[in-house]
């Protein structure tokens, strides 16, 4: 028998807990179907997911371009980051991550199952997620992917223990809400009830194998056990809508800076206008050229950076990160090889070292320096003006 959880609701639903990257994990799916004869094998993927372990999904030029345009660049690094966690455990026991549902599918398929994706479409999940995040929170993930190449892993992960220590399952949930109490809710208790809704779906008359990942176990188990009132799945499925207060703030800086070069022109102040626009693009350049570096970009697309940010924080439109990024791909295209690599990601350094990598977290970091530029350039031009102001030269 494997260590892999199984909890029974009622004797139609049996919900199974792997580690999505234990060997012991694709042999429970086996054992199970066996053992429980469902009519529904249940598995924890979306249909892109699903598509993707199934025909071995590439990335192309194309598609790392359409990322950038679209500034899904942050979405395709917080996957990757997430992934290749899940693949350094999954290496090491043999395994890539998603085998188990592979292997639920291929059974299913073996034996003439039906097979029901109970899983939220990965992009949703994500976008909802970062939307959740606080900026500092974004910053935080910045500079983990910074710190954890160069760390050791302090100890090793029993994912057997893992498997069957709900405690310590439980603490690693707490520790993802405690880095963002948002993205937490998201990637946990929002897919808890997706997950359970789905599986209720599914109609009681059927026996439902649900091979879920084991952190999923405890929350899927209460919400369909005791009848707990979830979220409609079109509310859970709906994509972020961007908020009144983001919208203001992106046009804030805009109209407050048009406003003060209008008003400086027409009292004839000049040398506060020339301050200003100083200010203004030497912080929104400066912070810019900073993000494009730290990603290690070309120092032409450093240079793009710095050009365009000062140009883009005036037009909430654009974003210095498209600029630079497309700069950087023109002058170190990633190859078909680099794009393969890439998904693989088998090391965090592959964000740096990695072309098609490198690309994304050169649109990324330029974007965030320039996001921070205008908040620097107010506070710069209020301070020069109160020392202009306190030594008499205004």
């Amino acid at each position: 028998m494997s260590e892999s959880p199984t909890i029974d609701i009622g004797d139609n639903i049996r919900l199974l807990g792997t580690a999505h990257v234990a060997s012991a994990s694709v042999a429970a799916v086996k054992e199970q179907v066996e053992l429980f004869k469902p009519d529904v094998i249940a598995v924890e993927l979306c249909q892109s997911r699903h598509s993707a372990l199934l025909s071995e999904r590439r990335l192309d030029r194309e598609g790392l371009l359409k990322v950038i345009k679209e500034g899904k660049a942050p979405m395709v690094l917080l996957q990757s980051m997430l992934a290749s966690e899940q693949r350094r455990l999954g290496m090491d026991e043999g395994e890539q991550p998603g085998a188990e549902m592979l292997a639920a599918v291929n059974v299913a398929k073996e034996q003439e199952l039906d097979v029901e994706l109970v899983d939220r479409d990965i992009q949703t999940t994500l976008r909802r997620a970062w939307r959740e995040m606080r900026f500092i929170e974004k910053i935080k993930i910045v500079f983990s992917l910074a710190s954890d190449d160069d760390e050791e892993d302090e100890e090793e992960i029993d994912l057997n223990e893992m498997l069957s220590n709900s405690d310590l399952l439980t603490s690693m949930m707490e520790d993802l809400r405690e880095f963002s109490p948002g993205a937490g809710k998201v990637l946990i208790d929002e897919r808890d009830q997706f997950i359970a809704s789905k599986i209720q779906s599914i109609g009681r008359e059927k026996k439902v194998l649900a091979v879920l990942g084991a952190g999923h176990l405890s929350g899927v188990e209460d919400i369909i056990k005791n009848q707990k009132e979830t979220k409609p799945i079109s509310e859970l499925n709906k994509l972020p809508e961007k908020r009144l207060r983001s919208t203001i703030l992106k046009w804030m800086f805009p109209v407050l800076i048009f406003s003060l070069f209008g008003y400086f022109a027409y009292t004839g102040d000049w040398d506060q206008a020339i301050d200003l626009f100083t200010v203004w693009t030497v912080a929104n350049a400066i912070l810019a050229a900073i993000g494009c570096a730290l990603a290690r970009g070309h120092p032409l697309a450093i240079l793009t950076a710095a050009l365009a940010s000062p140009i883009t924080s005036l037009n909430p439109m654009l974003a210095a990160g498209w600029f630079a990024g497309y700069v950087q791909m023109r002058i170190k295209e990633p190859s078909g090889e680099d794009l393969a690599e890439f998904l693989r990601l088998e090391e965090i350094k592959s964000f740096w070292t990695n072309p098609a990598g490198r690309v994304l977290m050169v649109t990324a970091l330029t974007n965030l320096g320039s996001m921070s530029g205008p908040w620097v350039a107010a506070i710069g031009f209020v301070w020069m003006t109160e020392k202009l102001q306190s030594i008499g030269l205004l």
